[in-house]
């Protein structure tokens, strides 16, 4: 992205909204100029529609631009360090019953969203549609057929950086891969420990979910 249309995104995040004459002073730029770079960033989908402003004083409306809801994506969160601190505070307030509650809930609500296999399902389907929730949950998940059975491979961890500490989290993505294939698999490969992947093996007798 130009330098000029960084420039632009950020006044609008500090101001909240700007006319194209704010924007020309601010930035130093033509007026021409700053409207074709509001206008790239609205065919991005970064810039909404032009909004009218009426003068307090006489005058013309005047039109002004603000962020979308998909332009706070190009802005840093901190959603790891806040879940972590609050994973930290339900554990150093609570006992060992009442954190396995809390994450036990977490998994009922992930597994409400997770499809369930028919019982006449082949595996090779069911893997199908695991695969495909995964992926919508930003798992980067894939599968393949090996000589000890099924391998799901998921090459994104969503917890990166707060697994470590709290390996519950990686109890929940367990329970979540048994719901969507109907079977216990078991984990072979680990992300949090140096594998490429967390990877789950589903034998050919493994125990129904």
């Amino acid at each position: 992205m130009q330098n000029k249309r960084q420039l632009i995104i950020s006044i609008l995040k500090e101001r909240g909204s700007a006319t194209v004459d704010e924007l020309s002073k601010e930035l130093g730029i033509t007026s021409v100029t700053v409207r074709h770079h509001l206008d790239v960033l609205r065919s991005e989908g970064l810039v909404s529609e032009p909004v009218v402003r009426h003068r307090a004083t006489s005058g013309r409306p005047q039109h002004t631009y603000a962020l979308t809801v998909k332009a706070n994506e190009l802005f840093p969160k901190n959603y790891d360090g806040l879940a972590m601190q609050l994973l930290d505070e339900v554990k150093a307030h609570s006992d060992t019953r009442a954190v396995n509650v809390f994450f036990e809930g977490i998994t009922r609500r992930l597994l409400t969203e997770a499809p369930r296999p028919a019982a006449s399902e082949p595996m090779p389907r069911r893997l199908d549609h695991a695969v495909e929730f995964l992926n919508e949950k930003g798992y980067v998940a894939r599968w393949e057929n090996t000589d000890d059975g099924y391998v799901v491979h998921t090459c994104n961890c969503p917890y990166a950086g707060i697994a470590d500490r709290h390996p519950e989290l990686c109890a929940v993505d367990m329970n979540l891969i048994a719901t969507l294939v109907g079977r216990i698999p078991e984990r072979v490969c680990h992300l949090t420990e140096g594998g490429e992947s967390c990877s789950y093996l589903i034998r050919p007798n493994a125990l129904n979910a």
